[in-house]
C-alpha cells in the first residue's frame, strides 16, 4: 500500500509506463525514486526535471525496510534488485496494482484497446483537465498528478493482461485487433481479457460501434457505441475535412451537442474525439468546455508529430500494426493531398511480422515510395523465420533502408516522409534529419 511516509523505489524507473506513474506519484506528494540501465532513455528528461533520482541497478538499492518497492514487469531474478528482494525477503507490488491504488482514489476512466489507447488518453485528459483537476498517466512516458484532482484518466495495456488489475468508473475500448501473438494464444484468448476488463469497469463502457468483437462483449453496465452510424449512441455527423484538420456535429442519443472543431487527421482522430465528448457528456461537463479543449489539443508524443524541412514535411508516429498504419497514411493524405507519399517502416517483432506479413505488402504497396529496415528484436523476442527482405521482395519499388543508406532518403523532394513503428525507429529519423 501507498505511504508518503516511506520511500517508493521503482525497479526499472526509465520504462514509459513506470516514469509516467512515478512522475504521478511525485506530484501527489510520495517520495519516489529509482533505478534502471546507465544507457539514456527520452524517458528519464522529465523524471530528472522533476528532480527524481536515477540510479544504476544495485542490490544496495533494496533496504530491509522503509521502502515501498514497484517492480517493473520486465524484471525477473536476473536482475540485482529483484534477486535483493528475494533475499532480504522485501516484498515488492506490480506496476498495474500501484496503478489500481490510484484509481480507487478518483473518478477514472481507463482507455484500452489494440489501438489508439496513447492518442485517445491524451486527448481525453487534456480535455478533462481544462475543466476540472485531472490526474493522468499515458504510456508514452507522461504522467502528471493534481492535488485534489476529480479525473484520473490512464492507457490500460492489454498485454499479458495487465489491465485486469483495474476497476475503473469508466472504459473507453477502441477495438479488440489480434495483436501480441507471442502472448494470447489466439483471437478467442485475446477477446477473453476485455471480457474480464469489461466485467471490472463500474459505470459505463464506450466502444466503437464498428467492431463486432466489442459488440459481443455482454456488460450489466451501460455500453454506448461511438462511430459514423446511424446505430451508435454517440454519432459524429456531418463532417468536414481540410488541410487544417476535420470539424463535424455530434449527436447523443439523437440529440445534436452541437459542433466540435479539432486540429488532427484521419478519421481515427475524429472517432477519438468523439469518445472523449462522449465520455465528457456522460459526466454532465459542459459543451463549450469540450469544444475549446479539443480546439486546444496539439496531439500525443509519437502519434502524427510533425517537423517540416522546406519541401520535405517528416511524420513521426508509433503505428506497427496494420490498422494504425492505415490510420496514418491516411491522416497523412489528409494533411498533405499534394505531395509525394514515403513510408518508413519499422517491422515489429518477429511474430507480428509473420502473422500480418501480407497486410504490411498490401499496405505498403499502396504509397509512392516504402522503405523497410531491418525487424526489430524486442527483448521477448530475440529472432524469427522471417526478414524485411521477404517483405521488400512483395512490394513494388521498395527498398531496405538502414543507417549506413539512410542517405537515400534525400531523393526523395515535395515528399511527406512518415516513419512508423514501435521499436527504436527513432535513431533511423534522427539520422536522415542530420542529413537535412
Amino acid at each position: 500500500m501507498l505511504d508518503k511516509k516511506q520511500q517508493i523505489w521503482f525497479i526499472g524507473i526509465k520504462g514509459t509506463g513506470m516514469a509516467s506513474l512515478a512522475l504521478v506519484l511525485h506530484d501527489l506528494g510520495y517520495q519516489v525514486a529509482g533505478s534502471d540501465i546507465e544507457k539514456y532513455t527520452f524517458t528519464q528528461v522529465p523524471l530528472e526535471k522533476a528532480g527524481i533520482e536515477i540510479k544504476d541497478f544495485s542490490a544496495d538499492n533494496i533496504k530491509d525496510q522503509g521502502q515501498i518497492i514497484v517492480k517493473g514487469n520486465a524484471f525477473k531474478e536476473d536482475n540485482p534488485e529483484v534477486q535483493a528482494c528475494i533475499d532480504k525477503q522485501v516484498e515488492w507490488q506490480s506496476y498495474p496494482d500501484t496503478v489500481e491504488e490510484i484509481i480507487k482514489l478518483h473518478t477514472s476512466i481507463g482507455i484500452s484497446g489494440t489501438h489508439g489507447k496513447t492518442s485517445t488518453t491524451s486527448l481525453l485528459a487534456h480535455v478533462l483537465g481544462e475543466v476540472a483537476p485531472t490526474s493522468f498517466l499515458i504510456g508514452d512516458g507522461r504522467g502528471k498528478g493534481v492535488a485534489d484532482s476529480r479525473f484520473f484518466v490512464y492507457e490500460a495495456d492489454e498485454y499479458r493482461r495487465h489491465f485486469l488489475a483495474y476497476h475503473p468508473d469508466y472504459q473507453i475500448m477502441t477495438n479488440i485487433d489480434f495483436d501480441h501473438p507471442d502472448y494470447f494464444k489466439d483471437q478467442d484468448d485475446y477477446t477473453s481479457a476485455f471480457q474480464t476488463a469489461a466485467d471490472q469497469t463500474k459505470k459505463a463502457l464506450f466502444v466503437w460501434g464498428d467492431d463486432k468483437r466489442l459488440q459481443s462483449l455482454r456488460t450489466d453496465i451501460p455500453k454506448y457505441t461511438y462511430g459514423f452510424k446511424d446505430t451508435d449512441d454517440f454519432q459524429a455527423v456531418n463532417i468536414t475535412k481540410s488541410t487544417t484538420g476535420s470539424s463535424f456535429n455530434v449527436l447523443a442519443h439523437g440529440e445534436d451537442l452541437g459542433r466540435f472543431e479539432i486540429h488532427l487527421f484521419g478519421d481515427h482522430s475524429i472517432l477519438n474525439s468523439t469518445v472523449v465528448i462522449a465520455v465528457a457528456y456522460t459526466e454532465k461537463i459542459p459543451m463549450a468546455d469540450i469544444k475549446a479543449g479539443l480546439l486546444t489539443f496539439k496531439g500525443a508524443k509519437r502519434r502524427f508529430s510533425e517537423k517540416d524541412f522546406g519541401d520535405i514535411a517528416v511524420i513521426d508516429d508509433y503505428a506497427h500494426h496494420p490498422t494504425e498504419m492505415r490510420a496514418t497514411i491516411q491522416a497523412a493524405r489528409q494533411k498533405f493531398p499534394d505531395k509525394k507519399l514515403v513510408v518508413v517502416f519499422q517491422p515489429h517483432t518477429f511474430s507480428r511480422t509473420k502473422k500480418y506479413q501480407k497486410d504490411f505488402e498490401e499496405i505498403l504497396s499502396g504509397v509512392d515510395k516504402a522503405y523497410v529496415t531491418p525487424i526489430y528484436a524486442s527483448s521477448r523476442e530475440k529472432s524469427g523465420d522471417i526478414s524485411s527482405q521477404d517483405l521488400v521482395a512483395k512490394i513494388p519499388g521498395s527498398e531496405i533502408i538502414d543507417l549506413d543508406n539512410i542517405a537515400d532518403l534525400t531523393k526523395n523532394r515535395n515528399s511527406v516522409i512518415v516513419f512508423m513503428g514501435a521499436g527504436d525507429i527513432p535513431k533511423y529519423e534522427d539520422a536522415f534529419e542530420k542529413l537535412l
